[in-house]
C-alpha cells in the first residue's frame, strides 16, 4: 500500500507558519508531498457566511477555528484588508519547490471558490482559474501540472478549463480510485485522483476521537487496501501547527508499517492512464464536514 500525500494551503498564515513546520517534518522523515497553494488575497473572515451551513457551526466548535486560525486571519477581508498570499509569501512557496516537493494550485481566492464556484457559470469559473494560474506563474516561473479545488468544490466548467490549461491531474474530489470525470454531461480528460481518506479535522470530536489518538484511527482507516493506495489531504493551517505531533505521529505508524509516502505526481506516474475508467461527479456530504462536496460517483459505459 502507499499513501499520497496532499497538503492544501488555504491561507496567509499557513504559508508564512504551517508551511514551513511540515518542510522540517518532512524533512526529518524524509517524505515528499504535493503542496497546493492558494495564491491571491486572503478572505478567510468572510467564510463566517457560512454559518447557516448545516453541519457549519458544529465543525467550528470540535475543531477550535480560532485556536488553528487566529483572530487576526478570520478578519481578514472583513474588518481587515485582505493580504496576497502569492505576493506576501512567494519565497517560502519557491522554498518548497527548492526542496523537492510537488507544487501545484488551490485556487485563487479560497473563500469566493469555496462559496460560489458551484453555481457559478464558465466566464467566472475562467476568470478565477486564470487568475490562479497567472499568480502561480508570477511566484514560480513556469506552470502547474495540478490542480486542486479548495473545499472540494467544482462545477462542470472546472474540468473543461483543468484541460484546456494544461493540467497534468487534478485532485479535486472525494472518492476511491483514480477516473476520468464526467459532470452534468460534460466529459473531460484531465483524470482525477481523489482525496480517498478522512482528514484530521473531519475525525476529531466525533466518536470519541481527540487529538491524543486521531493518527492511530486514521492509520486503521488507511490500512483498508485499495488498487491505486490512498490519498491523504492535510492543511498546513493545522497539521502543519497545532497538530504537527499529530502528523508526525501519523507517519511513525505509516513508516513503521513500511507504507510506502509519495507525492501525488508519482502516484500519477505510476498509473497506466489508458485503463483508468469514467466516473460521473456528484455532490454528497461527507462526515465532519459542513456542507456538499464534490464525490466520485458511479462508472459512466464507455462508448461504442
Amino acid at each position: 500500500m502507499s499513501i499520497a500525500l496532499k497538503v492544501d494551503v488555504d491561507t496567509l498564515r499557513g504559508t508564512l507558519e504551517g508551511v514551513p513546520g511540515l518542510l522540517r517534518l518532512f524533512d526529518r522523515h524524509q517524505v515528499r508531498a504535493t503542496f497546493l497553494f492558494s495564491l491571491g488575497p486572503d478572505h478567510t473572515g468572510r467564510a463566517l457566511r457560512r454559518v447557516f451551513r448545516r453541519g457549519f457551526l458544529s465543525k467550528v466548535r470540535r475543531t477550535s477555528v480560532t485556536r488553528h486560525y487566529g483572530i487576526r486571519t478570520l478578519l481578514y477581508g472583513t474588518l481587515l484588508p485582505g493580504p496576497h498570499i502569492g505576493k506576501r509569501a512567494g519565497a517560502i512557496m519557491r522554498a518548497v519547490a527548492a526542496a523537492g516537493h510537488e507544487v501545484g494550485i488551490h485556487c485563487y481566492d479560497h473563500v469566493r471558490w469555496q462559496d460560489h464556484v458551484s453555481g457559478q457559470g464558465e466566464q467566472w469559473t475562467r476568470r478565477e482559474m486564470t487568475r490562479a494560474v497567472a499568480a502561480f506563474g508570477e511566484v514560480f516561473g513556469r506552470s502547474a501540472r495540478v490542480h486542486g479545488a479548495a473545499g472540494w468544490q467544482l462545477n462542470p466548467h472546472t474540468l473543461v478549463l483543468e484541460q484546456e490549461l494544461g493540467f497534468a491531474y487534478a485532485s479535486d474530489v472525494r472518492g476511491h480510485a483514480p477516473f476520468y470525470p464526467a459532470m452534468q454531461g460534460t466529459q473531460a480528460d484531465c483524470p482525477q485522483l481523489p482525496t480517498t481518506l478522512p482528514t484530521l479535522d473531519e475525525l476529531i470530536g466525533r466518536a470519541g476521537i481527540d487529538e491524543r489518538n486521531v493518527a492511530e484511527h486514521l492509520f486503521r482507516k488507511s490500512e483498508v487496501p485499495l488498487p491505486a493506495g490512498h490519498v491523504h489531504t492535510l492543511h498546513a493551517e493545522l497539521e502543519g501547527m497545532k497538530l504537527l505531533p499529530v502528523m508526525e505521529r501519523l507517519l511513525v505508524l505509516w513508516k513503521r508499517a513500511q507504507q510506502s509516502l509519495l507525492a501525488m505526481e508519482d502516484r500519477l506516474a505510476g498509473l497506466d492512464l489508458t485503463r483508468l475508467p469514467r466516473h460521473e461527479i456528484c455532490w454528497g456530504e461527507v462526515a465532519g464536514r459542513s456542507g456538499y462536496l464534490a464525490l466520485q460517483g458511479g462508472p459512466i459505459a464507455a462508448k461504442l
